[in-house]
């Protein structure tokens, strides 16, 4: 019953920990984005073509690897936990 617990809340907790790593790493990316959309184009007031560079990037970023990095978030702390509990139990 401990273990189905510890399973149950530890997924709770990781899936908390994953969405806040999730939305920081998309705001620090959607940053970055602006910042050098400002740096290239410094006398731009064409809002469009600024959103279409950002979503754009944004695109990118959400097909690169890094999203699929952030996922380990779930399975190093579930293999480190298994092998503990593996490890005590016999």
């Amino acid at each position: 019953m401990g273990l189905i617990r510890l399973v149950f809340f530890g997924f709770l907790v990781l899936s908390v920990t994953y969405f806040l790593i999730s939305v920081y790493s998309r705001s620090v990316r959607r940053e970055k984005l602006e910042y050098r959309w400002g740096e290239e184009n410094p006398d731009s007031k064409d809002q469009a073509a600024r959103e279409a560079f950002i979503e754009q990037g944004m695109h990118e970023y959400n097909t690169g690897i890094r999203p699929r990095l952030i996922l380990l978030v779930y399975v190093v702390p579930t293999i480190i936990v298994a092998a503990i509990h593996v490890l005590t139990t016999y």
